[in-house]
């Protein structure tokens, strides 16, 4: 389990979270929302320790990163798997290496599990034959599935994906909504997804934390987001081109998408 504890975080002058208190429980999918800027990808990035807080703790599977040696913290963050919002593929390396590389690197695997890890990985976001590929032969969609792909390489507890539909058109995104469900079944993990498209919310989240001028403005069950009263929450919901509770069809998930 993570759990945050009154976070707070500032860059000079600038007060990005303000004394920001939640959990994310085992096994669920929570989706952080909120406008461009509102701190969402800040706030994630404290749960991998990338970001240490100005006043707060930010515990996974009851530590505190905040306080955490460099070992330690290393350790702790193999627990995670992100799939960043560009993707972050090694351009130079072909789809294998790209998956292969924290495999290479961070486990003691031979280099025959290695490649049988890979081709496993490449199974479960349906990518199977395209290892000799470099990234920029592959369509965004599956850039993103490849970088997905590489996340969960080390077999994660966590998953955390910072904005993973943003780009690509609305067949595609529908592709990776229903590829987080599916690795989160699959899998069994726990993830955290960044976004600011409902459809994405409403595909794949359980639970959803809203963020708006610094706070936590709400959290609940994603049934839940149409039944409170809220003009602040309504408005950013009403945003969206998609109707609560009437998300486009589901799509196959196909290769090249």
């Amino acid at each position: 389990m993570i759990r945050i504890e009154h976070l707070s975080k500032g860059f000079g002058s600038l007060e990005v979270l303000n004394d920001i208190s939640f959990e994310v429980r085992d096994g669920e999918t929570l989706a952080i929302i909120g406008r461009s800027g509102s701190g969402k990808s800040v706030l994630m990035k404290h749960m991998v320790g990338l970001l240490k807080p100005d006043a707060g703790h930010v515990h996974v599977d009851g530590r505190d990163l905040c306080c955490a040696e460099y070992g330690e913290l290393r350790k702790l963050r193999k627990r995670f798997g992100v799939l960043f919002q560009g993707g972050a593929l090694f351009d130079s390396m072909d789809t294998f290496d790209n998956i292969a590389f924290p495999l290479e690197y961070f486990s003691d695997l031979t280099s025959s599990e290695v490649e049988a890890r890979v081709e496993e990985c490449l199974s479960l976001v349906n990518l199977e034959g395209v290892g000799a590929k470099k990234p920029s032969e592959l369509s965004g969609g599956m850039r993103k599935r490849v970088a997905l792909a590489r996340a969960i390489a080390l077999e994660p507890q966590y998953i955390l994906y910072d904005e993973p539909t943003s780009g690509l058109d609305p067949e595609t995104s529908n592709t990776i909504d229903q590829l987080i469900s599916h690795l989160s079944d699959e899998l069994n993990v726990t993830s955290v997804v960044v976004t600011h498209d409902m459809h994405s919310v409403l595909t794949s989240a359980d639970r959803v934390a809203f963020l708006h001028d610094t706070n936590l403005h709400w959290i609940g069950p994603v049934d839940a987001l149409h039944d409170r009263p809220d003009p602040v929450l309504d408005a950013f919901v009403r945003a969206s081109e998609y109707h609560l509770g009437d998300p486009s069809a589901s799509v196959p998930l196909t290769q090249d998408s």
